[in-house]
């Protein structure tokens, strides 16, 4: 079995990587086994995992997902119940996967601890086009389920997962702009970025994810152009020479390798305003797009995300741009936070340090405008999640140019 897993995690990993829950298998039993469960999964060992075409996903299929993995994985008061008795809300927010919270019939009381409700998550077609993504997402999951830094995880399958509900709001696009959230973030991302996962330590996420989805644009949708007169205008922007051009510029700034979250949205960042305990204050979700990756993309996107606002169902789009750009102030603020979050004294950070590192994000910010540009073309031809997905990859784009532009002048800013 050591061997089946070896192989299998050997599609993301290193080929000199050796991982130590695997040869101290005993030891780290309770973390590794539910890489065991991940595994037994994805290889088709738990029942109850339902095929959708496409991303069609009927209210029937979703209910009988449901209650199938919620029994498998939750068992207890889960297992007692019938299809037609578990409660299935769909939730919006999730632009990737679909997302519901199921629960039991309120006369219902759990007789084993466990959960009244959960997070039923679907994925949709670009995380299922891609076994490694899916592994690859699923064993960081797991890992920081095991480290507590991430809701509890209750069962994983090929197609999607049974996750903890953490009843709280996410933040809101205007709450990324108040200086203590921002701080509590920053300080949040310098954690995470200082964690070692197993997983690839090259820095090659950006560039194999692009490519992939410029081929299968290519492939696939490309010839849609002349009927589609948006797809024309995103054609005209000759993507594949352009994303040849950006990884030549962001080659020439140097940024660290970490471990990014790669989409720190305002909507993976769930917020407990009256939380004693700080560590527990803010949980950051959604770990879909992790990877190693250069620090100043992942930094860069989150401050590009101060820009788009998803939470207005009434606009025909359901998203606006707000003009919230963090300023060259407020960025330095968050870099001295990041920075004293790996034991930098405040004197110690020099103004020097702050305008290079303003530099490398607002280079590698580029690379946000560009890959969620070419995401949302994917998801504009295959999700059926209810999106301006067409109009918000031309605002990427055309984004991207004018912050292109603005490179020559970053060393000169006031």
């Amino acid at each position: 079995m050591l061997v089946f897993i070896k192989f299998y995690l050997g599609q993301v990993l290193p080929a000199n990587f050796d991982l130590p829950g695997l040869t101290m298998l005993p030891i780290l039993l309770s973390t590794w086994k539910k890489i065991l469960h991940i595994l037994a999964s994805l290889f088709g060992i738990r029942r109850g995992e339902l095929t959708m075409e496409g991303d069609v996903v009927s209210e029937g299929d979703v209910r009988r997902k449901a209650y199938s993995w919620c029994r498998d994985s939750l068992h207890g008061s889960w297992a007692k119940i019938t299809e037609d008795e578990i409660i299935v809300k769909h939730l919006s927010g999730g632009l990737t996967n679909f997302l519901y919270l199921c629960s039991l019939p309120k006369t219902l009381v759990p007789d084993a601890g466990e959960p009244t409700c959960v997070l039923l998550r679907i994925y949709g077609h670009i995380a299922k086009s891609s076994k490694e993504f899916v592994v690859h997402n699923s064993v960081v999951f797991a890992l920081l389920s095991e480290k507590g830094m991430g809701p509890k995880l209750y069962g994983i399958y090929h197609d999607g997962r049974i996750e903890e509900y953490i009843p709280t709001q996410a933040l809101l696009t205007s709450d990324l702009v108040t200086p203590s959230i921002s701080h509590l973030i920053a300080r949040k991302l310098a954690h995470f970025h200082q964690l070692d996962m197993p997983l690839c330590k090259e820095p090659r996420w950006l560039k194999n994810i692009v490519d992939g989805w410029l081929t299968e644009i290519k492939n696939n949708f490309s010839q849609h152009s002349e009927s589609n007169p948006k797809m024309k205008k995103l054609m005209s922007f000759n993507l594949e020479q352009e994303f040849k051009e950006l990884m030549l510029i962001l080659s020439r700034v140097r940024s660290p390798v970490v471990f990014c979250h790669n989409d720190l949205q305002e909507g993976n960042i769930l917020f407990l305003k009256d939380e004693p305990n700080p560590a527990r204050q803010m949980t950051v979700i959604d770990w879909e797009y992790c990877s190693y990756n250069f620090r100043g993309f992942d930094i860069g996107n989150h401050f590009i995300e101060w820009c788009y606002d998803y939470t207005n169902p009434e606009q025909p789009m359901f998203y606006h741009i707000p003009d919230r750009f963090p300023s060259r102030k407020q960025q330095y603020a968050f870099f001295r936070e990041y920075l004293k979050s790996f034991g930098r004294a405040e004197e110690d950070i020099s103004e020097t340090e702050l305008a290079t590192m303003y530099i490398e994000v607002n280079t590698y910010a580029l690379g946000s405008h560009f890959m969620w540009g070419t995401w949302a073309i994917i998801q504009a031809e295959t999700c059926k999640i209810e999106f301006g997905y067409w109009d918000y990859a031309i605002s990427r784009f055309e984004a991207y140019f004018e912050m292109k532009k603005r490179l020559p002048t970053l060393r000169s800013e006031d």
